[in-house]
């Protein structure tokens, strides 16, 4: 069964589009290198917390808007062989494509797919 990666971060909401097109680059590059589906959600309705949330998890500034992210993998296989020739490639390194967003409350982890319907 296939293999997904998930990610929620905080991004400016300014930064909107940039974050957009940086998440348009980098989805034709994990696609080379083996993702099926690439997945980026804007938050729409992402209510605060009393004892957790998500903008809670990423310490969401009021000037900021979660977003909540996925990438489809064919395997854990596929997935662990591409992720250290995505690491190296010039494409996604901060200093060519920088992210526009802190990536230091970039929450994230890989799953196995239980359940596909």
């Amino acid at each position: 069964m296939s293999y997904v990666d998930g990610f929620v971060a905080a991004v400016p909401t300014a930064n909107r589009q940039a974050f957009i097109e940086h998440a348009r680059q980098a989805a034709m590059v994990f696609k080379e290198y083996g993702a099926l589906k690439v997945v980026e959600c804007w938050g729409d309705d992402v209510p605060e917390g009393e004892v957790t949330s998500f903008p809670m998890a990423v310490q969401r500034g009021p000037d900021e808007t979660v977003v909540f992210s996925w990438l489809v993998w064919p395997s854990r296989e596929v997935r662990n062989q591409a992720m250290p020739r995505l690491m190296e490639d010039a494409r996604l390194s901060p200093e060519v494509h920088p992210m526009p967003f802190d990536g230091q409350r970039l929450i994230y982890g890989g799953f196995e797919m239980v359940v596909n319907e």
